[in-house]
């Protein structure tokens, strides 16, 4: 596990304000500065802010966009929204399980890869539809695609 480098929550909590009501904005702040929100920086800002760590955690685990996990070096997102879902979204993440030998919400043992689903990314018309780390998107994907797509990252 990686060594935390509390100055930089201190410095995040100096930016975002000390008080109860801060906690989203210095959680956040965080999350930008180490990548995650592993459990020790939890407690951390939890015994800063003076919040029951109950409460850290309920906040983090709530909201979808906290991380309490290093994310993959590539993260694969699927769209799962009904467009892409009815034009093969579930053959598109089987595909992925099948060639990363992962299931979707897991991340592969050497930490490249991860596949999530997504709802929605808005781009309906482009469907089924894969982003990877939010900025490579792929429309009009096929199973057969897959190989090719992978081996960018490799």
């Amino acid at each position: 596990m990686a060594e935390i480098d509390y100055s930089q929550i201190d410095f995040v909590i100096k930016r975002e304000g000390s008080e109860k009501s801060s906690l989203i904005q210095v959680l956040n702040g965080t999350q930008e500065v180490l990548g995650y929100l592993p459990r020790e920086a939890l407690a951390y800002i939890s015994r800063k802010l003076d919040v029951p760590y109950s409460r850290t955690y309920g906040i983090v685990t709530f909201y979808n966009f906290f991380k309490m996990e290093r994310d993959a070096e590539n993260v694969i997102n699927v769209c799962t929204g009904t467009a892409c879902y009815v034009k093969g979204a579930d053959q598109i993440i089987k595909k992925l399980e099948s060639e990363l030998q992962i299931k979707s919400g897991q991340i592969t043992p050497d930490r490249k890869f991860s596949i999530r689903e997504v709802r929605c990314i808005g781009a309906c018309g482009m469907g089924p539809l894969i982003t990877i780390n939010g900025v490579d998107i792929y429309g009009r994907i096929t199973p057969e695609m897959i190989p090719e797509v992978l081996s960018k990252y490799q």
